[in-house]
Parts: structure tokens; C-alpha cells; sequence
């Protein structure tokens, strides 16, 4: 493997990596791990197949078996937010366009639409090479991805619509 073409897309993966963990630090860590994994197995990639599609399986690999692995986060809520959080609702005199902002959305979006939601609109990959890298269908990528889109559009308009798994929202 010529290294150049594995450090032309250290760009893009730690991209998605900041995006995808949220911590710049986690990122840069999940990065290591995958290029580490890359030079390691380097012989499984097939010369003249997609080394960006290659990577990034390896990186959502390494991602879904650290969370796998790890207990989940405790979530520390500030205290202007521990109200809304209780009653599950918005302040009603609160300004929500200096409380929300993109990234906070993102990293509350379940991981499986947040991943498809990345890959698409930021390492701006086809639906089939997102069910490549992730080993689903693309009916399943299409459906994480509008699913997300809802979400986060719900999200940044500042709805308080739980998000848990197995509960179906009738409209």
C-alpha cells in the first residue's frame, strides 16, 4: 500500500471521526486505531477497489466495537437545562437559538442514524457505498438517513419529542 493514498485520506477520517465521537481527542484516538488496523491488515485491500470505502469500514468497525465494549456515558446536564430535562419539555422563556447548536443535535441522534447521517452528508458518500461500509442494505440506509434528517430537524427546531428506542410517534 503506497502511504501517500492512506495519508490523503487522514482528512476525511479524522473529520468523521470528530464528527462521529464529538470529542476531539476520541477522535483523533479512533484515527490512530484505524490507521494502525489499516497498516496491519493492509493485504486484505484489493488494489484498485475504493481505499476511502476500505477505511472508513475499518474506522466504523473500531467505533461500534469500542461501544460495544464500553459502559455507556454518564451525561452531565448543566443546570439551566436540569429543569427541561425533568419535565421533559422546553422553557417556554428560554432562547433556543443560543441553546442548540448543530453538534450538540448530532450527538443526540441514536448512533446507527447519526453514522448514516455522516457518511452522506459530510464525507458525502452514495447510499450504496454507506450499506458498503456499514454491511446493511441501502433501503436500510435510506431509511436510517430520512429517519435522521426527521430527528434532527425536530432537534434543531428545539421540539422535545423523546427519543427511545421501540417508541413509535403516531402523527
Amino acid at each position: 500500500m503506497d502511504a501517500r493514498l492512506l495519508a490523503e485520506q487522514i482528512p476525511s477520517l479524522r473529520r468523521y471521526a470528530r464528527a462521529l465521537t464529538g470529542n476531539a481527542w476520541a477522535a483523533d484516538d479512533l484515527v490512530q486505531d484505524t490507521l494502525e488496523r489499516a497498516c496491519s491488515k493492509w493485504r486484505l485491500w484489493l488494489v484498485g477497489s475504493d481505499l476511502r470505502a476500505w477505511l472508513f469500514s475499518i474506522m466504523h468497525n473500531i467505533f461500534a466495537s469500542q461501544l460495544r465494549r464500553s459502559p455507556p456515558p454518564h451525561r452531565v446536564v448543566p443546570l439551566d437545562e436540569a429543569a427541561q430535562e425533568l419535565h421533559g419539555g422546553v422553557d417556554p422563556g428560554r432562547d433556543l437559538g443560543t441553546g442548540l447548536d448543530l453538534q450538540r443535535c448530532l450527538m443526540q441522534l441514536p448512533e446507527d442514524q447519526r453514522i448514516v447521517l455522516l457518511l452522506v452528508t459530510l464525507e458525502d458518500f452514495s447510499y450504496a457505498e454507506v450499506a458498503k461500509v456499514l454491511g446493511v442494505p441501502a433501503g436500510t440506509v435510506m431509511s436510517r438517513l430520512s429517519r435522521a434528517r426527521i430527528r434532527l430537524r425536530e432537534l434543531m427546531d428545539g421540539a422535545s419529542v423523546p427519543n427511545r428506542p421501540g417508541l413509535r410517534l403516531l402523527k
